[in-house]
């Protein structure tokens, strides 16, 4: 017979592989694989909470104990999922829901693209409530979502390029999802045309009609 002390068997003594959803309640793990599914590299608690539609207390609970587990951590900015949290591999929802292609752009080639994204990280614009973002090789994804019907707007920046996204639920409106888009786009376009920049530059821009018109 092999003993297995109590340190042996705790969590935080289990590898990574090792540890799955049955270590975690249904509720934490769902909302851990949003988070997943969103790519989040940091997200803020009210941006979840009007993400998922989930109480705030029970949001709290939840985060927590994720917390605890060390599969979150706080992080200027808000929330991140740790490598810990990582090995917990994103499962297709049913609720997902497409995104609805809105803008996309060419940025002009003389901007600091990092002084732009610096710009919008944490904003407010308008109805749209800032959510966090997601970075990978590919680019850098800034996210918001609105205060009233929960629209998401994402917004994905390449090296050269910008392209504009709208998730919107069953039976929401997909104007009001337009109108935030360009909303975000015109508060992009105010960041790089600034005074030093020379006034008349322009970068193609491609406007999608509402697929639902």
């Amino acid at each position: 017979m092999v003993n297995t002390t109590a340190e042996d068997s705790s969590p935080s003594s289990l590898r990574l592989g090792e540890m799955d959803e049955a270590d975690i309640s249904s509720r934490d793990s769902s909302i851990l694989h949003a988070i997943q599914e969103e790519g989040l590299t940091v997200f803020t608690f009210d941006g979840l909470k009007r993400m998922l539609g989930v109480h705030q207390e029970k949001l709290s609970r939840v985060l927590g104990r994720l917390e605890e587990e060390g599969l979150l951590e706080r992080v200027p900015g808000g929330y991140s999922v740790t490598h810990r949290g990582s090995m917990f591999s994103p499962r297709p929802l049913n609720t997902v829901q497409p995104r609805i292609p809105i803008v996309q752009s060419l940025l002009p080639a003389d901007i600091d693209l990092g002084q732009i994204i610096a710009g919008l990280k944490g904003r407010w614009f308008g109805s749209l409530r800032w959510l966090g973002y997601s970075q990978n090789e590919e680019g850098t994804v800034l996210k918001w979502i609105t205060e009233d019907d929960a629209i998401q707007i994402d917004a994905k920046f390449t090296e050269a390029f910008l392209s504009i996204e709208a998730k919107v639920g069953e039976e929401k409106d997909t104007g009001q999802a337009v109108k935030a888009a360009h909303q975000l786009l015109g508060f992009i376009s105010r960041l790089y045309n600034g005074p030093k920049r020379a006034r008349g530059i322009a970068a193609p821009v491609v406007f999608y009609q509402d697929p639902f018109s």
